[in-house]
């Protein structure tokens, strides 16, 4: 059990590369990381959704944590929850409805950080989008809405059970919007995961923002207190010509694309153990699949890449390796030839929404055999 806990912890040990080799990872070490769980297959962010994907062969499962309003730090996608909770029938929660501002988007719905934790508990969670997966409908209304502390307690059980470890690669959801209400997510964060053994000392945690200031913050505290032994900073990249939210709060102009340069992922390297890109920056997909050098200068720079996200409808499948039917038809072998086309660019891990078809693409990716378009 040590072993691999060493093996997980290790991921983010560098080896020296030339331009010949193009530093790629071992397969060995390439993760599979559950996209809010088993996403494609149970509603998100639900324990159900998390243990599926433990049981479908995941390394590490993917909270996205927003607050309530008495700061218990819960796990939604975005904390306006109509489309991901049965909350819009509950008629106790009507006049909670309301209008927001959120990262300068305006938004109408129910958000987290008007309820306790108590009335949270009340809503059960909802498929996000049925359209694209109508199968997934018939677990509505059946799960509740964890905590962050539930989901560790769900994978200290697993691990006490069978030895395994499952790792947390948990994200920070509009820290700055958070921190401007009073309801900042870093100090309860690293407190709750203080707060277990399993994740103080026995699994690789992965704490990963869209913004960098956070990041910043949580990596000084990390080295401060030392309470959490495998806890390493991904830096999430957007739209290429977007910027973080806190740099548009600051005045900043640097762009995501700036930060994907080459001396941009140098500056990223003094705060972050690794960055998770949009598919996009790795493979331009038009007019034919072509890597680019992203990950090359990446581990250049040291960092570790993992890419998101990789899902198995035709809907989110590029043209190439979509399947016949329409957009919610799931393309098994499509999405296969997209992870290993990724494979082949040597990336670190893979964000995926059917971590059970990531597993099988890892195990059964041969790079003699890849030939790249």
């Amino acid at each position: 059990m040590l072993k691999k806990t060493l093996l997980i912890a290790g991921i983010f040990t560098m080896t020296g590369c030339n331009e010949q080799d193009n530093n790629t990872t071992p397969l060995s070490e390439t993760i599979i990381i559950a996209h809010r769980g088993a996403s494609a297959l149970r509603p998100e962010h639900t324990l159900a959704a998390y243990q599926k994907a433990i049981d479908d062969g995941a390394d590490f499962i993917e909270p996205d944590l927003v607050s309530t309003k008495d700061g218990v730090l819960i796990a939604r996608h975005e904390n306006e929850i109509s489309t991901t909770t049965n909350i819009a029938t509950l008629p106790q929660f009507a006049q909670r409805k309301t209008n927001k501002v959120i990262d300068n988007e305006n938004m109408t719905g129910w958000f987290t950080e008007d309820f306790s934790f108590a009335e949270i508990n009340q809503l059960k969670a909802r498929e996000r989008i049925p359209d694209i997966r109508p199968e997934n409908v018939k677990y509505n209304d059946q799960e509740d809405i964890p905590s962050l502390e539930q989901i560790i307690e769900l994978a200290e059980k697993h691990y006490k059970k069978t030895g395994r470890i499952i790792g947390l690669y948990i994200e920070t959801k509009h820290p700055s919007y958070f921190q401007n209400i009073n309801l900042n997510l870093e100090d309860p964060l690293l407190k709750t995961l203080a707060k277990y053994q399993y994740t103080r000392e026995i699994a690789p945690i992965y704490l990963q923002s869209f913004e960098v200031n956070n990041l910043k913050y949580m990596k000084d505290q990390l080295k401060l207190h030392k309470s959490l032994k495998n806890a390493y900073i991904i830096q999430l990249y957007a739209e290429k010509q977007s910027q973080p939210m806190d740099y548009i709060l600051s005045g900043d102009k640097t762009t995501y694309a700036d930060m994907a340069t080459k001396v941009g992922l140098k500056n990223v390297a003094r705060y972050a153990d690794g960055v998770g890109p949009s598919k996009d920056y790795i493979v331009e997909y038009k007019p034919n699949a072509t890597i680019t050098r992203f990950v090359y200068n990446a581990h250049i720079a040291g960092l570790k890449v993992h890419p998101y996200t990789f899902r198995p409808e035709n809907n989110f499948l590029a043209k190439q390796f979509q399947c016949r039917g329409d957009l919610k038809q799931r393309c098994k072998t499509g999405l296969k030839q997209e992870l290993e086309l990724f494979f082949k660019a040597g990336v670190d891990g893979v964000f995926i929404d059917d971590p059970f078809i990531g597993r099988e693409a890892l195990n059964e990716y041969d790079p003699a055999k890849t030939k790249l378009k």
